[in-house]
Formats: structure tokens, sequence, C-alpha cells
């Protein structure tokens, strides 16, 4: 599978509850937004218990090969990018940048390069919420999935794309 295949397939699964970007900031491929609201009430609205915002920004990068130097640009340009789109205050919870690899070939120094990068970022202490960078990586000619420390929950997601064949 190409990696603009493997890319088609996974913004599919993206597509139910994220906005697709129409044009997507160089040098990625994709991009996708989520945002959510919530609140509860103690049995009226004015009695509201507590409300929250959460957002994603997602990048996605489809190349036949990646060097650790791209893969640190594209890193720097994610965060770079969504860094002006978030908007801390009293029911910001969370804003998660998420950059999605997907490439023939992964160099050994990429993937500890994607393994080990772990950046967070707390607005008042954490009162007003955090930010967090999650990175996953696929190497679609072996089907190796990396990813970070905050990124663990993108390895299934990776896994199921790397092991589904066309037609399927």
């Amino acid at each position: 599978m190409s990696p603009q295949e493997a890319l088609e397939r996974l913004l599919r699964s993206y597509t139910s509850y994220y906005d697709l970007c129409e044009a997507p900031p160089a040098p990625f491929q994709a991009a996708a937004e989520f945002h959510s609201h919530g609140e509860s009430y103690l049995l009226i609205k004015s009695a509201k218990l507590w409300e929250m915002d959460s957002n994603e920004f997602v990048y996605f990068s489809a190349e036949d090969a990646l060097t650790a130097e791209s893969v640190s640009n594209r890193i720097e340009t994610a965060w770079d990018l969504a860094m002006p789109q978030i908007h801390p205050g009293e029911n910001h919870r969370n804003s998660d940048v998420t950059v999605i690899f997907l490439t023939d070939m992964l160099p050994e120094d990429a993937q500890k390069l994607v393994r080990r990068t772990n950046r967070s970022k707390g607005y008042k202490h954490g009162i007003q919420g955090w930010s967090n960078l999650r990175l996953g990586a696929i190497e679609l000619s072996t089907g190796r999935v990396t990813v970070n420390r905050h990124g663990r929950d993108l390895k299934k997601l990776l896994s199921n794309i790397s092991s589904t064949r066309v037609g399927e």
C-alpha cells in the first residue's frame, strides 16, 4: 500500500468526528480539527456544575521516505501552526496537537526521534488546561508502528491501517 492510499484510508476513519481542512498547510498532505464542548447541570440549566472544552489539531504527512530532519521539521511546523489556534480560559481542558507520519521508509534515527519527543504545555499552571504533542508513525513497507508517550492510543489505529489489505 502506498502512503497516499494509507492516508485516504486513515482519513475515512477521521471524517466521522473531525473536520477535515480543505487546504492543508504545507508540508502536510491533510489536516483535521476536533472541537468538543461538554457541560453538566443540576436539574436546571442555570445550576451549572461544570463545563469544558477539548480540541485536537491533527496533521498528516504521507511521503515515500522521511529522514530524521524532515520528521523534526514537520513536528516543529505542526506545533507552530496549532499554538495560535489554542485559546486557554477557565473552561479550557486540553488542546492536543497530533502528527501522523505515513511512509514507506522511516530510518531508525527518525523512529527514535518520534519515540523520544515529549512536549507539553500547561496554561496558568494547568488551571486553564494543557496541550500535549502526540506523534504516530507507520513504516508501510514493514508495518512497524512507532508512537511517543502521548500518542499511545494512536498505535491501534495505525496498526489497523497497516494490517488492512487493499480491497477490504
